[in-house]
């Protein structure tokens, strides 16, 4: 509910979401997609991805390994889906990503009200040909596009909850200029 109160591009919340209840059905569809990963792993991604700041390169460092155990055991996997009527990289102009926003104000939206119940949520964004076996996998209409997977549930006793990188909102406020 939380989720279909953001404002969308048409007024119309072309959004649907599939709940992956089904905890074999689950387990196949994230099989079919994600793979286990080793810190030593994730070591080698952050180092490809040039990162470089030791907040942001400890929390994927963390995260990655727990990605596949976070999807496959979280108290709920929410696939939130939406039309997109043209190919999102093949966009010619900025006002054609409208759609594309609009899905991130509702997933947000499904954060902070999961957040405001003590229950954390992680995203985790398809990429490369993942996009093509989510279709494949979930049946969905050729219009329709997954920008992320949700997985919520209640932190394990004992989580690590990594710092996150301060910043003074002053610093990011500007007026009349840049």
């Amino acid at each position: 509910d939380a989720g279909l109160q953001a404002p969308s591009n048409n007024h119309l919340r072309e959004w649907e979401f599939i709940l992956l209840n089904d905890i074999s059905w689950r387990k196949q569809f994230i099989d079919n997609l994600v793979k286990p990963q080793t810190k030593e792993r994730a070591e080698k991604v952050v180092n490809d991805w040039g990162l470089t700041d030791t907040i942001q390169r400890d929390m994927y460092i963390e995260a990655i390994p727990k990605q596949y155990e976070m999807l496959l055991n979280s108290g709920c996997l929410v696939i939130p889906c939406y039309r997109q009527n043209e190919p999102l990289f093949e966009i010619k102009d900025i006002f054609a990503l409208n759609a594309f926003a609009s899905i991130w104000c509702c997933i947000e939206n499904i954060l902070i009200a999961a957040a405001s119940e003590g229950i954390y949520g992680v995203t985790r964004i398809p990429f490369n040909n993942e996009g093509k076996k989510i279709k494949e996998l979930l049946n969905l209409p050729a219009e329709y596009v997954v920008p992320c997977f949700i997985a919520l549930g209640y932190p394990a006793e004992k989580v690590t909850i990594h710092k996150q990188k301060e910043i003074n909102v002053e610093n990011k406020i500007h007026f009349n200029k840049f």
